[in-house]
Formats: structure tokens, sequence, C-alpha cells
């Protein structure tokens, strides 16, 4: 046996001590002994998870080319190579080296063209994507359930101005009943519906009418329309029957992914969705890539409704007139666009009012009475503006006398140039209005431009008195300002943790010239501090005209709030066994009380409704 070294000699005796030691020492005995346990962890949410779906394969695929050195591909020259040969090797090689050019140059190209938005119309096939679509039965599900929605038209209702008013304390009786009601119904609503709809982060949301159905449109951060019929079968792919996930962790409902705004990148984040007034029988999108695009359900078909060539403009939200055939739209320059949906938009005339020098990040027109909007911007500052006053700048001048601007000129240059020709008043005096054309892939349509000068100077004017009804200043921005269905309360959000109620009566809107100074009649405390990763927290009414006003907002605990049109909290859905992330986007339905939609930075949403729904 051979003599061992000095190291070996140490190394086994420090084993044996140790051997010696665990056994002296007899951990898992006196574990036992004292009746010691391993604590439980609490049940966590764990977050649904769409099925996979498998595809069939071919059997006989053909395998990538695996990469290869440069020095490999070298072809060998022959020692004995006559000048014939050499010269045709060197054209094969010259031939080849052309072709692999052009092809990268063909795939740059479309990747280059795949990055640019998308101007044209689109079906649904086309939204959905060929290589998304595992069966023709997903799309013909899909153009089912839009016709259903379009049997009967579902026009969005408003309140009367009066309704729910309460002034004297017999009165204020009756509005805590319908408080105490609304918290009897709306704080028993559960999880009954889970599904992640979107790849991406949910920005925006809205409830479709149909009373017999929950569909919720869903816009997320890279342009994608999520269709969620939350109640639904669920389609039936293979593999479903191998799923051994428990029901709770698995996905309700039908949901189908559209992309309706290119490219599929955070510059196209869905910023706004409504549904047309007058029957419900289509929507409207807004996107950060500075296009509105309108989807009907009858024809299946979208097409482009408005869009600028202005990067920064990022359009922010969209609101639509009571009879449909207005449309405004706020962006990041601080502005607000007039369109004209009755004419060709794309081909007509728009005006693009500089209302704020910071964002306008929403804007809402007064349901009852539409000649009132407030807007929301990152200035701080929440603002009343007639309409009809501020649509009057277009054709009168800057000056007390009303005379009539001249006729713009034919061409223009683009936003932010100066006129070839200055615009000028009866008094020589240059105007601050420009007109300028989108680009030709965008159409000929020209937008007459008011800068913040210029609406300064007609405010200040005779004629522009009472074009900003009211102002109110928050100690941060702005996020959001919103009509409730009556018309005669707002509720503002924003980031320095103040939900704010105004109740402003329709004889003081009607008061010529503007509002007296007033405070909001009541702020609620909440953590509107969202962050980067969390969509920002917009306070939104429910539609519905026949219950007691009340509103939802996300809340960073988690839970999915809901306050009454006097700051009172009516109830807070959280599910802690089941959610585990902020609910930041929230809908309520417009005819049926019991029903509430939220979704996250995930893309999973969230149908809350009475436990036994399903």
């Amino acid at each position: 046996m051979p003599e061992l070294s000095a190291y070996e000699i140490e190394r086994q005796a420090n084993i044996a001590r140790n051997k010696a030691l665990l056994e002296q020492l007899e951990l898992d005995e006196a574990a036992a002994a004292l009746g010691a346990q391993k604590k439980r962890s609490a049940p966590t949410a764990k977050p649904v998870q769409p099925a996979k779906k498998k595809v069939k394969r071919e059997s006989d695929e053909i395998p990538e080319p695996r990469r290869q050195s440069s020095r490999l591909k070298r072809s060998v020259v022959d020692p004995d190579e006559t000048p014939a040969k050499r010269r045709k090797r060197e054209q094969e090689e010259e031939a080849l080296r052309k072709k692999l050019e052009e092809e990268r140059l063909a795939a740059e190209e479309a990747a280059r063209e795949a990055a640019k938005p998308r101007h044209h119309d689109m079906n649904l096939r086309l939204l959905m994507g060929e290589e998304t679509i595992t069966t023709d039965m997903e799309l013909a599900a899909l153009e089912d359930t839009l016709k259903v929605i379009t049997l009967a038209p579902h026009p969005r209702r408003t309140a009367d101005q009066d309704a729910f008013v309460f002034a004297d304390d017999k009165e204020e009786k009756r509005a805590k009943r319908e408080t105490e009601e609304l918290k009897k119904k709306l704080g028993s609503l559960k999880v009954v519906s889970r599904a992640k709809v979107t790849k991406d982060r949910v920005y925006s949301a809205a409830y479709h009418p149909e009373p017999t159905k929950d569909l919720v449109f869903f816009g997320d951060k890279h342009g994608q329309l999520g269709i969620w019929d939350a109640r639904a079968p669920p389609f039936e792919t293979v593999g479903d029957d191998d799923d051994e996930r428990p029901p709770e962790q698995r996905e309700n409902g039908c949901y189908w992914r559209l992309q309706c705004h290119w490219p599929a990148t955070s510059k196209s984040s869905i910023s706004s969705i409504k549904f047309s007034p007058t029957d419900g029988h289509s929507v409207y999108t807004s996107a950060y890539d500075n296009t509105v695009r309108h989807m009907s359900f009858t024809t299946g078909l979208s097409r482009e409704v408005f869009a600028t060539d202005d990067r920064q403009q990022l359009l922010s939200s969209l609101e639509l007139s009571p009879a449909g055939n207005e449309m405004w739209v706020s962006d990041g320059l601080g502005g607000v666009t007039h369109l004209d949906l009755r004419q060709d938009t794309r081909k007509g005339k728009h005006r693009w009012f500089q209302l704020s020098d910071q964002k306008i990040g929403c804007v809402s027109l007064n349901p009852v009475d539409p000649r009132f909007m407030v807007t929301a911007s990152n200035s701080r500052i929440l603002k009343i503006w007639d309409v009809r006053k501020l649509a009057g700048i277009a054709v009168a001048s800057l000056d007390d006398q009303g005379s009539s601007l001249p006729t713009p000129p034919p061409t223009s240059p683009t936003r932010g140039s100066s006129p070839a020709h200055p615009i000028t008043d009866s008094t020589g005096t240059e105007l601050q209005l420009s007109v300028y054309s989108q680009s030709p892939e965008l159409g000929i349509a020209e937008t007459q431009e008011f800068d913040l000068e210029a609406i300064g100077e007609y405010i200040a004017s005779k004629s522009g008195k009472g074009t900003l009804k009211g102002e109110w200043t928050h100690h941060k921005s702005v996020s959001s300002a919103y009509w409730d269905p009556a018309g005669r309360r707002i509720v503002s959000t924003s980031y320095d943790d103040t939900l704010r109620l105004w109740d402003i009566s329709p004889s003081k809107l009607d008061a010529h010239g503007p509002l007296s100074s007033s405070r909001p009649f009541t702020q609620v405390q909440h953590n509107c501090q969202t962050g980067r990763w969390v969509s920002v927290f917009k306070a939104q009414w429910s539609p519905n005209p026949d219950v007691y006003p009340h509103f939802s907002i996300g809340n960073m605990n988690q839970s999915l709030d809901i306050y009454s049109c006097k700051g009172d909290l009516v109830a807070r859905l959280s599910d802690s066994t089941r959610i585990t992330a902020v609910q930041a986007v929230t809908a309520l339905h417009p005819n049926v009380l019991e029903r509430a939609v939220s979704g996250n930075a995930s893309g999973r949403c969230v149908l809350w409704a009475p436990e036994n729904l399903l």
C-alpha cells in the first residue's frame, strides 16, 4: 500500500471529525423531539397563462443552415486550373456576392417598411395576422361575435342633468341610501374571469354597451387591440385534454388580438378607445403612431381617419360628440385637433388649437351639452372651454372689430415653419396662424393651426370673451378629467395624489362669460404615483345613467376602487389569491351595474361580477 501524503492524511482526519460531529448532534432526531415543523408559505396567486396551442409541423422539416467560418467557405483553387476555368470561377463568385448583397438590401428595406405606420385599409385577417391565426374557426368566431352586437343599435345614453341632485338635508339622506345600495351590489363583486388578452401592458379599455355580453376592448403598449368576450366558452385547441393546470389558473372566455396600429412597438401605444355614440357598431382608436383608426363591426374593415407626420405630437386621447359627427383629439404638444367626420377626414380641413404649453393627456366633451369641453394638462391646470367660441377664432379676427381672416394660401409649410406670405388682419398685424398639408401618403388634408399666443390674444379680445369658461390649478400634472353622464360633474386625477370632484350646474355654464372662481366640492386622497412600469391611473365614470353616479380607478395596492359622485368609497375589489399586479386600467359596463373590468402591465385582464354569474 503506497504511503499517504501529509495532505491526504489531514484531509481524511477532517472528514472523520466532521462525521463524528454530525453523528453527535443528531439534528434530525432533535428536530423531531422538539416538534419543529417546516413553515408553510402563504398561498400566492399564480398568474393565468394562455394555453400553448400546439401547431402540427411537417415531419420533413428542412434544417436551418449552420454558420461556417469564412476560411472554410473559400473555394479550394486547383493548382492546375486553366485561365478559362479561373475566369469562370471568378464570375460565379462575383455573381454570388451580388446575389447576397441584393438579399441583404431587400431584407433591410423590408425591415424599414415594417417599421412604418400603416395607412391603408385592413380587414380582420390582416389585423389578426396570418401567422397568428391557428384555425379559420377563430377568425369566423370573431366575425360572428362582432355581427351579434350589430343586430341592434346601442347608442350612448345620457342622464338628466338634475338626476340624483340632492339639495336639502332630507334629500341628502336619499343620497346616502343610494350610496349604501351601491356598496351592497358592488362590494360583493368577485373575480369570475381572467385572461391574458393583450401581449403587452394595457393602456386603455372600453366596455361595449351590449347588455347580454361582457365584451371588452383593451389597447396595449404595442398598438394591439384585444377583444375579450369574457364569458364565452374558450376555444378548443390541440392539447386541451392534456392541460393539467387547476381551473383557477386557466384562461377564461375568448379573446382576439388585432394589430391595428403599426409598428408593433411602444411608438404605437393605443391611448384611447371610443365606440360610436350613435349605435355602438364601430370603434375608434388613437395611438402614439399619430393615427386615429376606425373599425366597422359590420364590414370588419379598419380605415385611417386622421394622421399627422409630426412625431412629437403623440395623440393622447380622443372624444366624440354625442351625434358622432365631430371628433376632438388631444396631443403631446398641448393641442387639440377638431375633425368633422361628415366629410372625408383624409382630404378635408382640420383645425388645431394649442390650448396648453405642455401635453394635454385627456379631453372630454359634456355629453348633455357638447358646447363645453374639459382638458387636463401636464401644466397642472384643468380648463373648461366653450367650443363654439373656440371655433369662432377660425372666422373672426383677433382684434375687437370682428373682421374676417383672409383665405389661406393653397400650399403651406409643415408645422414649425413660417409661411412664405404672412397672413395679416385688417390692421396689417401678422396672425399666428399657419396651415400645413400632411405628407402625400397621408392624403391631402389641410390643418389650420392656432398657437398658444393666438389663442391667448383671442381670449383677451371682446369677441373671444367666454372662450375659456374656467380653470383650476392642481399641485402637479393633471392626468385625466372627465364629465359624468349627466354633464354636471367632473372628476380629475392628478399626480399630487388627489382625486377632485366638481359640481357645475347647467345655469353656470349657460351664463355669459367665464365661471366664477370656485373650489372642488370634495377631494379624495389616492395614491396616483404609478411610476414607469404601470399605466397612468384615470378615474372613469360609469356610463350607466340609470344608477347613482360613481367612478372607478386603479389602486397601487392591487385593487379596483369605486367611489360615489360625493367621494365616498363604495367598493374596493381585490383578491390576493388570484391577483398580484396593479389593476391600472379600469372600465364599467354602460348598461349593467354589477360589472367591472381591469387590466395590468402584463396584458392580463379581469372581469369582476357576481360570484354566481358563471
